[in-house]
């Protein structure tokens, strides 16, 4: 099937993609501060400006779209301009697992959520965070 925008169109649309506060991000965030959770957002002096940062537990979340980082799920490819998405996408993986190496290396836990489990199982990635950051409080003050 033939795309029915042009280069331009496409690149417009593509363009206006927000990078942060989208409806997943805002949606768990919501949740969790309604289960009492409490966080900073988009901390510029992390790597990766992590969308969600519990700093006492040293935890940065990550709400990754199942399109731009490559859900194995979800991920759409692109039918039109196939090589400069193929590249673009793996860019952004390798960036990924790159932020995570330098968080990690800093002493910080990452956690990455696909857009689908926010949207399909909100309860359980708060239930999981919840968990995670309980765990590794618990293991901070026991060391």
């Amino acid at each position: 099937m033939a795309d029915v925008l042009t280069t331009e169109q496409r690149r417009l649309n593509m363009s206006r993609n927000k990078g942060r506060n989208t409806r997943p991000e805002i949606k768990l965030r919501s949740a969790l501060h309604a289960a009492g959770l409490r966080f900073r957002i988009h901390r510029r002096d992390l790597p990766g400006s992590p969308d969600i940062v519990f700093p006492a537990a040293r935890i940065a979340v990550f709400v990754d779209g199942c399109f731009w980082h490559g859900c194995p799920i979800h991920g759409a490819k692109p039918k039109t301009n196939e090589e400069f998405w193929a590249s673009k996408l793996a860019r952004n993986r390798l960036r990924d697992h790159e932020v995570g190496l330098q968080l990690s290396g800093l002493g910080w836990h990452v956690l990455r959520i696909w857009e689908h489990e926010v949207r399909k199982d909100l309860p359980s990635v708060v239930t999981t965070l919840h968990e995670k950051i309980r765990d590794i409080s618990e293991a901070a003050r026991l060391a």
